[in-house]
């Protein structure tokens, strides 16, 4: 099941890369203008439209693709969700079909995502090494996964009101319900991020912030502890600790600036994290973004919180990525 909006040629790539070797391949189109619908269909995908009536977004893209599916096979077990600007690696499928039949106790399966044009920019280079997560038990899959049908239902499915963090979000409702989640030390998907910009990756780290500040606020009787210790730190880091050293530069002559070296923790803690698998180089690089980073989730945290408590109204979809011819 494949979601996409306006992807062009990534979105023929990533429906040729599993059309042959599923039972059924359904496609959930969030509005594109690009004619992604109509390629869709010719290579053989069934397609669900969208309509404006609602906020488009990936949970509810990926609801009405998952209802679709249904429809029209009711028997199905698995179903592999996939973003239509990434390519189903070959040999992922059948190893997580066979993962999940041999442990019925795991609910959701992912992979190794790599990035298809690493080399093309510094941020593409950033989003290779943020997926670059160990194997094994985890909290949370990203929007590629093999999932038992049965399980989904039983969480309720995806949140289609987020703008960004459904996956997370998901997964901690079916955690909730005892299930588990692993990631397997196996090639998964080949994925074009297309960050060239640095203004892409910023608006990319604005929305990862508003999905924190969102989800831990909409599950605030029990909220996922990874996530409200993200929120904590980016909020601290990329809010209050350079607001204060700023606000207080006037008064202390400009010695309060001083305490903007206390970024080099976290930017220590990044880098030692990925040293062990990654150059120098790329490592420093992913330490910067990571600290710089949280300046970015700060704005789409208080993004959240002002639209929550003052405007009263509903964030928008925030894209980083334009339309591929």
């Amino acid at each position: 099941m494949v979601i996409g909006r306006n992807e062009g040629e990534r979105l023929v790539r990533c429906l040729r890369s599993v059309h042959a070797r599923v039972d059924a391949t359904v496609y959930a189109d969030s509005g594109s203008t690009d004619g992604s619908a109509a390629r869709a269909r010719e290579l053989g995908a069934e397609v669900v439209e969208l309509d404006a009536s609602a906020p488009y977004t990936a949970a509810r893209g990926r609801n009405s693709g998952f209802e679709r599916l249904l429809r029209r096979h009711p028997d199905v077990e698995l179903v592999q969700v996939v973003d239509g600007d990434c390519e189903v690696e070959p040999g992922w499928l059948e190893n997580a079909a066979e993962f999940l039949t041999a442990h019925p106790d795991v609910a959701v399966v992912c992979g190794r995502r790599r990035e298809r044009f690493p080399d093309a920019s510094p941020w593409n280079q950033v989003a290779d090494v943020e997926w670059d997560a160990p194997a094994g038990e985890t909290t949370s899959c990203g929007g590629d996964a093999m999932i038992r049908a049965s399980e989904w239902r039983r969480a309720g499915g995806y949140d289609p009101t987020l703008i960004a963090g459904e996956d997370p979000e998901f997964c901690w409702r079916i955690r909730r319900n005892g299930a588990r989640i692993v990631r397997l030390d196996r090639e998964m998907t080949l994925h074009d991020a297309a960050l060239l910009r640095v203004g892409q990756w910023w608006r990319r780290q604005v929305r990862s912030g508003h999905a924190y500040a969102e989800t831990v606020w909409r599950h605030r009787e029990a909220p996922d502890p990874e996530r409200r210790r993200r929120l904590a730190s980016l909020l601290f880091w990329g809010g209050a600790r350079p607001a204060a050293c700023l606000l207080l530069a006037w008064p202390t002559a400009g010695a309060s600036l001083l305490g903007m070296l206390a970024w080099a923790r976290p930017w220590r803690g990044s880098y030692r994290d990925v040293r062990r698998r990654w150059p120098a180089r790329i490592a420093a690089l992913w330490a910067t973004a990571c600290v710089v980073g949280k300046v970015a989730e700060t704005q789409g945290a208080l993004t959240f919180a002002a639209n929550q408590f003052v405007r009263r109204r509903t964030t928008t979809l925030i894209e980083y990525k334009g339309p591929q011819a």
